[in-house]
C-alpha cells in the first residue's frame, strides 16, 4: 500500500522533491539550486538540461532520505515557475535555446508591437492578462523569430514549445520515447495563448503572435492521470503522474483557499497573491491578472485574482551575491534588526520593471533617500519593506477589484521563516499575518493534486484537516507604516518610471 506523494517543485532558482504523507507532512526533501544566467542587461535564462539533470538528483534523494522504492508511491504531482519557456525537438530532445524565464525582459518591442492596435489590454477579456513582457506567448514568438530554424520545425511539428511542468512531465514520461506533451489550466492561463472560459488555445491570438498551434501543449485538468514514470527513470518504477499546477496556484491549493474570497500570499523570488474568485470570470480594472486557480478532474474551474511582483526574494539574494551585503538570505532578518526603521530610505526593485498594478516594463529599480546617516542595516531594513509595501499595493487593488476586505492573510514561501518581515507585513496591511505548520505549500499543493487523482485523500475535506497554524502575527496599530511609510513608498515608486526609453 503506497504510504506517500511526491512532489517535485521546480523553481526559479532551485529544484527540490518532496515526499508528504497522509497527514500532509514533509517525510523527505533534497534540493538543488541551478544557474541563474545573465547574456544582456533584462535577459535571464536557465539550462533545460541542467534543471532536468537537478530534477532527476533530487528525486532520488528525496527517496533515498525516505529509503522509499516506486511502489510506496501513490503518485507524483509536479509544481514550477510559471511563465518560463522552452522550445525543443520532440524527435530528439534538443533544445533550440536556453529556457527564457519569466523575469526575462527581452520581448518589449514585442509588446510594443502587439500593443499598437487595441493597447496594452488588447486580449485581456479573452485571456486575463495584459499585455506585458512576463508571459510565455511573446517569448516563444520571440524564440521563432530569433533562432534560425526554430519557425520551420515548430510548422513541420517538430518542435515544441512547454514551461518548466511541460519539460519535466515530457522527460519523467518517456521524452523521445513517448513522453507526453501536456500542460494543465493554470500554466497554459500564463501563455496570453488560452481563452478563459473555453480553456482552449485562442486560434486567433496564436495566428496574431504568429505561433503555429500544433506547436503548443494538450491542456489537460490540474489533477487527472496523465501517464506513467517510466521504470528506468529517477523514481525507479512505475508511478501514476497526475497532479500538475503552475507555482503560485499550487501554493493556493496547498493553503486549502477552495473558497471564494479565500486568498494566500507566497514569498519567493517574486511575490504572488491569490485570491480564489470561484466559477467567476473577474477581469480587473486595476492592474491584477484574472486566471486559472486550478480545475480537478470532472469539476469545474476556479479562477482567480492574481497580483504578481517578480522581485521580492530576488532582492535578498541580489544583496547576498551581487553586493557581498550579506553572506547567506536569512542574516539580512539580523541585519535588519539593528536598526529600528528604514532610516528614510525606500528601496523599489524594479529590476525586470514593476509587474502588478503598475506594468511598466520602462521602468527600472531604485534608491532613494539616501543620506550619510544610512548604514548596511537600513539597507537590509528597506529591502525586507520593499516586499511588505509591493504586497500592499496589490491587495489594496485586489480589494477594489473583488468587492472583498481580506481579514487575514495567510502566508508561505521562503521568506515567511523572518519573524521580522511577516510582523512589517502585517504592520503595513493592518491585518493578522498567519504561517502554516507547512510552509512548503507550493509542494503540498502539488502532492494534493495528484493525490485526489488517485483517491490518496478523498475529498477537500481530508485536505483542510491536514491544515494547522504555525504562528500568528498581529498588526501593531501605531505603526507609522501602514499610513506615513506607505505614503513615502508610492512616492518612491513614481521615480522608477520611463527610465527605459
Amino acid at each position: 500500500m503506497p504510504n506517500y506523494i511526491a512532489s517535485v517543485d521546480q523553481g526559479t532558482t532551485s529544484t527540490r522533491c518532496i515526499l508528504f504523507n497522509h497527514s500532509g507532512q514533509i517525510v523527505s526533501s533534497h534540493q538543488l539550486e541551478h544557474e541563474q544566467i545573465y547574456p544582456k542587461p533584462g535577459w535571464v535564462e536557465h539550462d533545460p538540461y541542467e534543471i532536468w539533470e537537478r530534477t532527476q538528483v533530487v528525486i532520488k534523494g528525496a527517496m533515498r532520505q525516505a529509503n522509499a522504492k516506486a511502489a510506496d508511491i501513490a503518485a507524483v504531482g509536479i509544481t514550477n515557475q510559471r511563465e518560463t519557456t522552452i522550445v525543443w525537438d520532440k524527435f530528439t530532445g534538443e533544445i533550440y535555446y536556453n529556457a527564457i524565464v519569466w523575469q526575462d525582459t527581452r520581448t518589449d518591442k514585442i509588446i510594443t508591437e502587439l500593443a499598437k492596435e487595441g493597447g496594452q489590454n488588447r486580449f485581456q477579456a479573452r485571456v486575463g492578462l495584459p499585455l506585458a513582457t512576463y508571459f510565455s506567448g511573446p517569448k516563444i514568438r520571440w524564440i521563432l523569430d530569433n533562432v534560425e530554424g526554430v519557425r520551420k520545425a515548430a510548422e513541420g511539428g517538430r518542435a515544441v514549445f512547454g514551461n518548466i511542468d511541460t519539460w519535466v512531465i515530457w522527460n519523467l514520461t518517456g521524452g523521445v520515447e513517448g513522453g507526453l506533451h501536456i500542460t494543465d489550466v493554470t500554466n497554459a492561463s500564463r501563455t496570453m495563448l488560452m481563452e478563459l472560459k473555453t480553456l482552449k488555445w485562442d486560434q486567433n491570438i496564436c495566428k496574431i503572435m504568429g505561433i503555429p498551434v500544433k506547436m503548443l501543449p494538450e491542456i489537460r485538468p490540474s489533477s487527472q492521470v496523465y501517464g506513467y514514470t517510466r521504470a528506468n527513470g529517477p523514481f525507479g518504477g512505475v508511478i501514476p503522474v497526475a497532479g500538475d499546477l503552475g507555482d503560485q496556484q499550487a501554493a493556493t491549493v496547498g493553503q486549502t483557499c477552495f473558497d471564494p474570497g479565500e486568498a494566500k500570499n507566497t514569498y519567493g523570488t517574486g511575490c504572488f497573491m491569490i485570491l480564489n474568485t470561484g466559477g467567476e470570470i473577474v477581469i480587473s480594472e486595476n492592474g491584477l491578472l484574472t486566471t486559472l486557480c486550478y480545475q480537478f478532474e470532472g469539476e469545474k474551474p476556479a479562477y482567480a485574482l492574481e497580483g504578481s511582483i517578480a522581485i521580492t526574494g530576488a532582492l535578498v539574494q541580489w544583496l547576498r551575491d551581487n553586493l557581498g551585503l550579506i553572506e547567506k538570505a536569512p542574516q539580512i532578518e539580523d541585519l535588519a534588526k539593528t536598526v529600528e526603521d528604514n532610516g528614510g530610505i525606500y528601496f523599489v526593485p524594479a529590476f525586470s520593471g514593476l509587474f502588478a498594478p503598475y506594468w511598466r516594463s520602462d521602468a527600472r529599480g531604485v534608491i532613494v533617500g539616501m543620506t550619510r546617516f544610512i548604514n548596511r542595516g537600513h539597507i537590509a531594513r528597506a529591502a525586507l519593506e520593499a516586499t511588505a509595501f509591493q504586497t500592499r499595493e496589490v491587495l489594496d487593488v485586489m480589494n477594489i477589484d473583488s468587492g472583498v476586505d481580506l481579514k487575514v492573510l495567510k502566508v508561505d514561501g521562503g521568506m515567511v521563516q523572518n519573524d521580522l518581515l511577516m510582523q512589517i507585513q502585517s504592520d503595513v496591511l493592518q491585518v493578522p499575518v498567519i504561517r502554516p505548520k507547512v510552509a512548503e505549500t507550493t509542494a503540498l499543493g502539488a502532492a494534493y493534486a495528484a493525490g485526489y487523482a488517485v483517491k490518496f485523500w478523498s475529498d477537500k475535506a481530508e485536505m483542510r484537516a491536514n491544515w494547522q497554524q504555525d504562528k500568528l502575527w498581529e498588526p501593531d496599530k501605531n505603526s507609522p507604516l501602514f499610513e506615513t511609510s506607505y505614503k513615502q513608498w508610492k512616492k518612491a515608486v513614481t521615480r522608477t518610471f520611463n527610465w527605459i526609453d
